[in-house]
């Protein structure tokens, strides 16, 4: 049997109800008799039980981690970020791993109630904002990290401002003086493909010298973008590509290399995130560094606090990108003298 709450209260010659309180948050108890509760259960060994204090404080401390995006690479830096930053919080993730097609919450939604969540947090950047508006329907307390940018929107939003992360990648071809150049985006519904596309061709108008061309693959994947950058390579490559993330560029890179062709000499490529494994010396990616550490860090904040105030109005929180120089595009072309 293990050590009982009514072991420790005849330890510290105190009734179990003072030894409950010293372990519920918020209760009411005097400084002594704290002192000796916690001397007790240190020398017995003793840890509050966290399934009976959420029967008296209401709180499981469980917070839904939902995501879709498990299979790509950067999500191991994501998980490994949530789940410390939660830890640290005193808070447990309740981790819902959900398939690519998944767009319906309602099953999600429902076992997050079983377990009875404090609240949730969805870290996807392809999932529509229906998806997390359904959980603040349900009650749930919610935020939407690395989710659609909004003016109003209708939960709290974290993440980056992917039309301007487009328009940025659009303006590092246009400074390095490519003239024929291409969007490889993930899969075209997701919202993330939607806005890059948008920044990035709405640059490229305002250079109707410069030939443009779109394509999007299944997934944002290492095969899927391999694959839309082989049949790009059959059709007449462009210059220079911005791939919608960084594990398509790999892809996309590892068919450039398959192909007998050189990056950045016979094609360019651009990605986006700044995964760890881009800066690796075999694929020095030249990417645009989303601030995975602070978009996080802001999306628990931002949990924490609807938890405790549920009626709080829905903010975005975005954090600034920019551009990492590595070795998978042309130096920028020098104005010429005049």
């Amino acid at each position: 049997m293990g050590v009982t709450l009514k072991d420790v209260a005849e330890k510290a010659g105190v009734s179990t109800s003072a030894v409950s309180r010293t372990f519920t948050e918020g209760a009411s108890v005097s400084a002594k008799t704290r002192a000796k509760v916690e001397r007790a259960a240190k020398a017995l060994g003793y840890s509050p039980n966290a399934l009976a204090s959420s029967l008296t404080t209401g709180r499981t401390k469980l917070i839904g981690l939902v995501s879709n995006n498990f299979h790509n690479p950067l999500f191991l830096e994501v998980f490994d970020r949530f789940t410390r930053g939660l830890q640290d919080r005193g808070l447990r993730p309740l981790l819902v791993n959900l398939t690519p097609q998944e767009t319906d919450p309602e099953a999600t939604i429902r076992m997050l109630r079983q377990y009875s969540v404090d609240g949730a947090i969805v870290a996807s950047s392809t999932l529509p904002p229906t998806y997390s508006e359904a959980f603040r329907a349900a009650g749930i307390p919610v935020v939407n990290s690395f989710g659609r940018f909004s003016t109003a929107p209708q939960v709290h939003v974290v993440g980056i401002d992917n039309v301007a992360c487009g328009r940025m990648a659009a303006e590092a071809l246009i400074a390095r003086g490519y003239r024929r150049v291409a969007f490889l985006g993930g899969p075209e519904n997701a919202t993330s493909t939607q806005d890059r596309a948008l920044g990035f061709l709405a640059a490229l108008r305002e250079h109707p010298e410069i030939d443009v061309s779109v394509s999007y693959a299944r997934a944002y994947s290492f095969d899927a973008g391999r694959v839309e950058m082989t049949k790009q390579l059959m059709q007449g490559r462009a210059e220079a590509y911005f791939c919608g993330d960084d594990v398509l560029s790999i892809g996309a890179l590892s068919a450039v290399q398959e192909a007998g062709l050189r990056c950045p000499e016979d094609v360019g490529i651009i990605g986006l995130n700044d995964m760890e494994m881009s800066s690796w010396q075999n694929i020095n990616l030249t990417t645009i560094r989303q601030p995975v550490a602070e978009i996080i860090g802001a999306s628990i904040d931002l949990v924490v606090d609807t938890v405790e105030s549920p009626a709080r109005h829905p903010e975005t929180r975005l954090f600034p990108c920019r551009v990492i120089e590595r070795g998978t595009l042309r130096p920028v072309t020098e104005p010429r003298q005049t």
